[in-house]
Parts: structure tokens; C-alpha cells; sequence
């Protein structure tokens, strides 16, 4: 008998793209199901509440970090777990599908580790552009800004696929352009918060990241500055 390769019509999800996704639904799913008292009785009603206390990033509270000089723990970790932590559940919803879209693309590129890196980072990013050019009066929840900053890798592929066929090298930026138009739009009908600001900064940490994380990035940066 003669043994043949399937080859499967679709590419596997990397790893660490199902782990995110499954992190971030399985938190939401908690939320839901506590707020409905299906799980963890009368006092998983207030779990997001809780959550959103705990662990979102509060402006003031990095204003008063760098005012006072000091850094606790507690706080700090706030950078890292805001993105988990999500506003609603068609939010998450959301956030997971943009991870599982641009998360798959990005990783296949660059490497799962290379993915999270700039995932983790962005949402940081996103973060302190947030606090430091605004003044909000409302704390940053959820997965947008990292998730842009996956938009900015995967931009990044576009940005330099077309330099290397000698197409604009602007068309790379369309769908962060049809992004932000659509956010635009949807403020200016139904009204919202300043969120996008962290959302394009999460965008540009994304892309910036993607010369040092993309595959040869930081040698072709290494013998740029050596040939300078």
C-alpha cells in the first residue's frame, strides 16, 4: 500500500494563539456565568467588578506611581493584565477573533514566542500612550491595544513585502486607516471613550517591535549600524 501525506486544507492555529484565546474567553465565560449565578454562587455576581478593580489600568494610579516614586507590584501588573480582563462579553468576543486572525499570521511569520512578545508589549504600549497624552477619566480594559499591535506586525509584513517588489510602500497601512475611520464613525453616532489612543499606540509599538522580532530583524539592524 502506498502511504500518502494528508495535508490538511487549513494551517493548525499555532500554540500560543489557542492558548491566548482560551485565556481570554475562559475568563470571560467566568464573568458570564458568575453574573447569571450559574457558577460560584451570590458572590460571582461582582467577579468583572472585582476583576476590573484588581487588575485594569487606571491613569491615576500610574500618575500617582510616577508622582510618588514608588512601584508596587500590585499596580504594575496592571500593564500586563488589563488586556484579560474584558468590558463585556462581545468585547471579548471580539479581541479573541482578531487573535485568532492576525495572532495565526503573525506567529506563522515570526514564532509563537516572537507573537506573544509583541502582544504582551504592545498592550503596554498601548498603555502608556493612553496615560501619558490624555488625561482619562476611564480606566483601559481589554484586548484592543495589544491586538493592534498585532494589526502594526502585520502591517509590518505588508510594509515590507512591498518594499521589496518596489510597490507604495503606504498601501501597507489601509486596514489601520479603515480601522480607525470605523472607530471615528462609531464615536462621533453613539458617543465613547478616548480608548483608540491606546489602540494606535498599541498599533505603533507593534509595528516598531517588528524590526527587532521579525525573522533577521535584528541582524539586518546590527550591520545597518556597523555599516553607518
Amino acid at each position: 500500500m502506498s502511504s500518502e501525506h494528508y495535508t490538511p486544507a487549513v494551517n493548525p492555529l499555532p500554540p500560543v494563539v489557542v492558548a491566548l484565546v482560551v485565556f481570554i474567553m475562559g475568563i470571560e465565560l467566568a464573568f458570564t456565568l458568575g453574573s447569571r449565578g450559574i457558577v460560584g454562587g451570590p458572590s460571582a455576581v461582582g467577579w468583572r467588578l472585582e476583576a476590573l478593580q484588581s487588575y485594569a489600568f487606571s491613569p491615576d494610579i500610574f500618575h500617582w506611581i510616577i508622582e510618588n516614586g514608588r512601584w508596587p507590584f500590585e499596580h504594575l501588573i496592571r500593564f500586563v493584565t488589563y488586556p484579560f480582563v474584558s468590558g463585556s462579553f462581545t468585547q471579548a468576543i471580539f479581541v479573541s477573533v482578531f487573535v485568532l486572525a492576525m495572532g495565526k499570521m503573525v506567529a506563522e511569520v515570526f514564532g509563537g514566542i516572537q507573537m506573544l512578545i509583541i502582544f504582551v508589549l504592545s498592550g503596554v504600549g498601548g498603555a502608556l500612550v493612553y496615560a501619558l497624552l490624555l488625561n482619562p477619566q476611564y480606566p483601559l480594559v481589554g484586548g484592543f491595544p495589544p491586538v493592534y499591535g498585532l494589526i502594526g506586525a502585520f502591517t509590518w509584513l505588508l510594509w515590507r513585502k512591498l518594499s521589496l517588489v518596489g510597490e507604495n510602500q503606504s498601501r501597507a497601512f489601509s486596514l489601520i486607516a479603515v480601522l480607525m475611520g470605523i472607530q471615528l464613525v462609531f464615536g462621533l453616532l453613539f458617543g465613547g471613550t478616548s480608548d483608540w489612543v491606546a489602540d494606535l499606540g498599541g498599533f505603533a509599538t507593534g509595528f516598531g517591535l517588528s524590526f527587532f522580532l521579525s525573522p533577521g530583524g535584528w541582524t539586518r539592524i546590527v550591520g545597518r549600524i556597523r555599516r553607518d
